[in-house]
């Protein structure tokens, strides 16, 4: 008598043994990932991370083993990688650019403001519909050219992934069309993003990256969205995560000279469309914001005010991602240097992530702000991180994909008469 399969699949469903089952499927994954058996004694625990490493995981060791780079030490690049202000310095201004060609879409949003993302040359032509889909959110006032995203860009593409950079307001040319910039802690234009990219391209999974406030932006996103997310999987790198601590470092010692160069290029970005808002009234002090000799100037004449702030302070407590750590559902890789004159060390949130099992933190004990001068590329190729970026997303989106032919196969099992 025919029967068909109801709710759960059968242990072994398929017309061949458990044994030859299990070796199939083994080979697939092996052949799949490009990686070499591993012989190591299945009773011995797993290679942990080099002690040079700081490791808190909460997630309990789902990610860990894909993370090979993390078997051995960190050692910074000699001279540049000692001291933090060097190392940062250097990779900012001599870090190579590599040269990849974009396409730019503006993107039009709900209140008439624009954002430009900026999409890799070719990739439609080259890549499947269904190939991962990474989205880069660029540091405070960075975008597409900055030579950490460009690396990010290469190294995705060269692992098949469709890449696009999302460049706020103002940012990497970007246009604006309305009297806001953007924020720590507006969302908004994150999620409008997400959505017309996963809508272009529904039948690929969403990963996205960012630095420093782009990754205080990301994990706010990721807490916000919490399971309901849309994206797969992020990895959060530089970021403050307590702006109130970042912003108390920031005013002491050299940090001043980032203070000063940041916020010299927030009022560059500012003076090209100052027009915009000429006469525009109320709390805002357009002569502050524009002459701004410090970051925490222009956010108390421009930025707080346009977010309905009552003031600076509030504007960092209540846009600091580190209180969103606990509402993230998606898997989260995190990397911090230890010397980070702007992500500072003491506003880590440890707890929080050593209890939310979808959370790992990698903090390196050198690396400066977006430096990470360290690896087989140091001095001037790509940063330390790459390799363990795509490391993780490429087991994501492998067990995405797991995932995904495991239900198909459940799905059709289901339908099987025998």
């Amino acid at each position: 008598m025919a029967r068909a399969f109801i709710g759960s699949t059968p242990t072994n469903p398929f017309p061949f043994s458990q044994s030859s089952s299990t070796l199939f499927h083994k080979s697939s994954r092996l052949s799949s990932a490009g990686a070499m058996p591993d012989h190591r004694d299945p009773l011995l625990p797993p290679p942990q991370p080099h002690p040079s490493l700081e490791i808190v995981d909460g997630a309990r060791g789902s990610f860990l083993p894909a993370l090979k780079t993390l078997l051995r030490p960190y050692t910074a690049f000699p001279v540049v990688g000692w001291n933090r202000h060097v190392e940062t310095i250097f990779a900012a201004f001599f870090r190579s650019v590599p040269d990849v060609r974009l396409r730019r879409e503006c993107l039009r949003t709900k209140d008439d403001g624009s954002v430009a993302l900026d999409w890799v040359s070719g990739d439609d032509r080259s890549l499947s519909p269904d190939s991962p889909l990474l989205i880069l959110l660029p540091g405070l006032t960075g975008g597409s050219d900055d030579s950490y995203v460009r690396h990010m860009i290469l190294r995705a593409k060269r692992k098949g992934w469709r890449v696009v950079v999302f460049n706020s307001r103002g940012c990497g040319h970007s246009p604006v069309t309305t009297p806001q910039f953007y924020s720590a802690s507006f969302l908004g234009d994150m999620h409008e993003v997400v959505a017309h990219v996963g809508a272009r391209y529904p039948k690929a999974n969403l990963y996205a990256v960012g630095w420093s406030l782009g990754a205080n932006i990301l994990v706010r996103y990721l807490g916000q969205e919490s399971d309901k997310c849309p994206l797969s999987g992020a990895v959060s790198l530089c970021n403050p995560f307590n702006l109130v601590i970042a912003d108390e470092d920031f005013r002491k010692g050299f940090n001043n000279v980032y203070d000063k160069a940041l916020s010299s290029a927030l009022c560059k970005i500012f003076k090209k469309h100052a027009l915009l808002f000429e006469d525009i009234g109320g709390d805002f002090n357009i002569p502050l914001a524009a002459n701004a000799k410090t970051v925490r100037e222009f956010d108390e004449g421009l930025t707080r005010v346009s977010f309905g702030f009552k003031s600076v302070d509030d504007y960092y407590f209540n846009s600091s991602s580190s209180d969103s750590i606990k509402d993230v559902c998606r898997p989260l890789l995190c990397i911090q240097a230890a010397n980070d004159p702007i992500a500072p060390n003491r506003g880590i949130p440890r707890k929080d992530i050593k209890e939310n099992p979808n959370c790992l933190l990698i903090v390196t004990p050198q690396g400066g702000h977006l430096g990470w001068v360290a690896g087989d590329e140091a001095p001037i190729g790509a940063p330390w991180t790459d390799t363990v970026v795509i490391d993780f997303l490429e087991h994501l989106e492998r067990e995405a994909s797991s995932s995904s032919s495991s239900s198909n196969t459940g799905s059709i099992v289901h339908h099987m008469e025998v």
